[in-house]
């Protein structure tokens, strides 16, 4: 176990649940208050897209800004974290279905999925965050495996709007801080939100 004075530095993955972004940033904030050094890590689809919650290019600076680092966004950038010892733990938040996907079939394939690969190799542990439409439909198998898995840990997570779509879940991500610590000691959270 490591001890809690050390320095602890983290990769944290954003996927492109854009709706959470505004979310999960300040939980960015609240891991670096905590001294934590974070690594910020951008899925294919956040690195590139702009939307109507946000431009890629004002993601990036964000996360910077946060971070003091540049967001890796390339296969080459990720594959190093977990046999260099460069992070101790991923933190994927927001995950999309696409990503618990890939995940569970053991596909690594993009930026978020090869450090999640880079880091279980040496038995780090995973953090994540599922927010997805479809997670109690076509995702719903993916986030059973990885619930199952060992190195996995989850932010508590529930149905966001049961009423209008019954089918999504999303994460209390103001418990990501939480999970965090958790997960570094080897603790689940109760993963569901009841």
């Amino acid at each position: 176990m490591t001890n809690p004075q050390t320095p602890r530095t983290a990769a944290f993955a954003l996927c492109g649940s854009f709706c959470s972004f505004d979310a999960v940033l300040p939980q960015i904030a609240a891991l670096v208050q905590r001294g934590w050094t974070l690594l910020p890590i951008l899925s294919y689809s956040a690195a590139g897209q702009d939307t109507r919650f946000g431009t890629a290019v004002a993601l990036r600076k964000t996360l910077q800004q946060l971070t003091g680092h540049e967001p890796l966004t390339t296969l080459q950038q990720v594959e190093p974290l977990g046999p260099k010892h460069m992070a101790e733990m991923l933190i994927i938040a927001p995950a999309t279905g696409t990503t618990l996907a890939m995940l569970a079939a053991g596909i690594s394939a993009t930026p978020v999925t090869l450090a999640a690969k880079s880091l279980l190799r040496g038995g780090k542990p995973v953090v994540v965050a599922p927010s997805s439409n479809d997670a109690l439909t076509g995702t719903a198998p993916a986030l059973a495996q990885l619930l199952q898995r060992r190195h996995y840990y989850f932010v508590p997570f529930g149905q966001d709007d049961a009423l209008r779509k019954p089918a999504s879940l999303k994460s209390d991500f103001t418990l990501l801080p939480d999970t965090v610590e958790a997960a570094r000691r080897g603790v689940q959270l109760q993963p569901l939100l009841l």
